[in-house]
């Protein structure tokens, strides 16, 4: 592994190495450039994993203090939890269940397809699926996604064969167990799934795609990754040009270095980099970084989530196998006539008992709710995920008074519903509860969000400035050699879970990077 000096001022600084930012520090190293990057947390490798959900919580999970506003019910059950998400080397690809959809062709134009919706900050891609199919393709091969360039689909789990048994009887037709970045046999060096049901804690035996045992060694192989763990980026520094010139970290032992850069990429999740561009301002820029539009921290998207769970009369076992194997996708299509606009997918869920616990009903007590988890083995479950509406008003800001442990202002994540998030959420509840009744479910239990782990917008693209934060390529409008390199840049969230586009546009990033670095451009 490379060890650079803190004042080499030719390297990429690439700060959080989740699904961006550790692709995007592979792919630069592959290119040739000089990477250092930055992780806020530990490296935790796979034999280090335990399968133990509350164990794994809270050896891995971003717990830094968080404050939330809002109607929506995390603010109410989980204050200090907005979101799931994993502070270690490879971010939340540790925790992520691996399901590897594609954007469609509308979901890139939606203002154009959808029209004015009151409330909205609706804003068509600056990109079409057209630009991005051929990073998907390269995205699908690196991460192994299951039913593409030859890799099977993943077995069917008893919570499958449930799923898929009511979904066919009440008339679904796209019901699959893909795709899945989880080897259903050996590929890229690493084993095939052992279906042993832990994919949230971190794969023990590495089959489920993780930067961490498959990025980032690629990167460190090359000679070129200065990989620096417990590293907690303060600011983004800047010349008097205007132009980004390093960053400012808090190392393992607390002490604050500078490492200089040629180029800053932020891949810090949608709630961290808007905060990271916040606590830059300078002069120069007052508002922050990157924030001459105003619309850093703006149009916060977390995706509409619930979940159905189902009781039988005999056991189901859902927790045996895979997660999320196991996908409806008949709802992903924009119909208006449900009233709403967008789709959504329904998704196979197991949470594990403790898990279970702490979300099937926030606050729950008592013999009815106890009567439930003592069902547990005979409990099917689904995710339910869709398109969430952007609103500028739904945001991230630095909390006024509140410090963390650098004495920096926390982020509060303030989120409200959009009418249309609710009804398509409704609509779900309904179709979840049919798909399990239809056969034989002796009852259904809607459970609300929990926190959330698809955090997307708040720095996102748009072909004006005005509109948003970066360019096509992730480039910042303001700053040519600052790049967003993670959800956050999502202009609008589509139905399918994100990964699959984070990686697609952090490979096509790269290229533009590299070849913007060549011409002298940055």
């Amino acid at each position: 592994m490379a060890k650079y000096a803190l004042k080499d001022d030719s390297v990429v600084v690439v700060i959080g190495s989740g699904a961006g930012g550790g692709t995007l520090a592979n792919e630069l190293c592959q290119h040739g450039a000089k990477v250092v990057l930055l992780e806020a947390g530990k490296r935790i490798e796979p034999e280090d994993f335990v399968n133990d959900e509350w164990e794994m919580f809270h050896r891995t999970a971003w717990l830094d203090k968080r404050t939330t506003s809002g109607s929506w019910r995390i603010a109410k059950d989980f204050p200090g939890l907005p979101a799931w998400l994993v502070k270690a080397v490879g971010g939340t690809t540790l925790h992520w269940a691996g399901a590897s959809l594609r954007f469609k062709e509308y979901e890139f134009k939606v203002r154009s397809v959808y029209g004015e919706i009151a409330g909205t900050s609706l804003l068509d891609w600056p990109i079409s699926l057209a630009d991005l199919e051929p990073y998907y393709e390269r995205a699908e091969a690196k991460m192994g996604v299951t039913g593409t360039h030859g890799i099977p689909q993943l077995p069917a789990n008893n919570s499958y064969k449930v799923f898929a048994a009511g979904a066919k009887r009440i008339g679904y037709q796209k019901v699959h167990t893909g795709r899945m970045a989880i080897n259903p046999q050996p590929y890229d060096g690493r084993p095939g799934c052992i279906q042993c049901g832990f994919c949230f804690q971190g794969c023990k035996v590495t089959a489920k795609w993780s930067t961490l045992y498959t990025e980032i060694p690629k990167a460190e192989a090359t000679g070129r990754l200065d990989l620096r763990p417990e590293s907690h980026a303060l600011q983004i520094l800047h010349n008097a040009k205007g132009r980004v010139s390093g960053v400012l970290y808090a190392d393992k032992e607390g002490k604050q270095v500078e490492q200089k850069a040629r180029v800053v990429c932020v891949a810090a999740n949608s709630i961290e980099s808007p905060r990271l561009l916040l606590n830059s301002a300078s002069n120069l820029f007052p508002d922050g970084l990157a924030n001459s539009s105003g619309q850093v921290g703006r149009n916060y998207m977390r995706h509409m989530t619930g979940s159905v769970y189902a009781i039988f009369d005999k056991p189901v076992n859902m927790y045996r196998g895979v997660t999320m194997a196991g996908i409806i996708e008949d709802e992903a299509r924009n119909d208006p006539a449900r009233g709403f606009v967008g789709g959504y997918h329904m998704e196979t869920i197991s949470l594990g008992l403790p898990f279970m616990a702490a979300f099937l009903n926030p606050g729950a007590w008592g013999r009815d709710f106890s009567a439930l988890l003592e069902q547990y083995d005979h409990m099917a479950g689904m995710w339910l995920v869709g398109e969430d509406m952007p609103q500028e008003t739904n945001r991230i800001t630095l909390h006024p008074t509140e410090k963390d442990q650098f004495g920096l202002p926390v982020p509060n994540v303030h989120f409200d519903d959009h009418p249309n998030d609710i009804a398509m959420r409704n609509h779900a509840y309904k179709q979840g509860s049919a798909v399990y009744q239809a056969i034989g479910a002796l009852r259904t239990i809607e459970t609300p969000p929990y926190p959330s782990t698809h955090n997307l917008g708040t720095n996102r693209m748009s072909e004006k400035p005005r509109d948003g934060v970066v360019n096509k390529w992730g480039q910042t409008h303001d700053i040519p050699n600052l790049f967003i390199s993670d959800g956050s840049q999502f202009t609008t969230g589509g139905a399918p879970n994100p990964t699959l586009t984070i990686v697609a546009l952090a490979i096509r990033q790269a290229e533009y990077i590299i070849e913007q670095m060549r011409k002298g451009e940055i």
